[in-house]
């Protein structure tokens, strides 16, 4: 599975954007997309998943309300709909997968999944 990340850029605080992430490859049907980010000097985060195909999401406590995981399993791509951006949320985005399910206590760990997209950086401006 191949991931890339599109999306992101220069935001002002309370604006909104949208990040991408298509997969090309072959997925299962227990695929699983999460979102994790990586601010300098910081250990890379989760933000939220998503399960392909019952849809189950699960977000960080400090995105929750503000952020959005989706997918299109027509494209085979993800979303994260981004709003009421925070200078807090500045960092490098990064989508990853997994070919396998995922229950939901463990959609969090970086080190459950296997494939990782490039990165895209998100800077909010206060």
């Amino acid at each position: 599975v191949q991931l890339q990340a599109s999306g992101g850029g220069l935001v002002r605080a309370g604006g909104s954007t949208r990040l991408s992430c298509a997969a090309s490859g072959r997925t299962s049907g227990s695929y699983v997309m999460g979102w994790f980010r990586q601010a300098p000097g910081n250990e890379r985060e989760f933000v939220a998943a998503i399960r392909w195909n019952d849809g189950l999401t699960r977000y960080a406590d400090s995105v929750k309300g503000r952020f959005t995981i989706s997918r299109d399993r027509a494209k085979n791509t993800g979303y994260l709909q981004m709003n009421r951006l925070e200078p807090e949320d500045t960092a490098v985005y990064y989508c990853a997968a997994v070919n396998r399910g995922l229950i939901w206590s463990t959609m969090t760990g970086v080190q459950e999944y296997d494939y990782w997209g490039q990165g895209t950086q998100v800077t909010v401006s206060s």
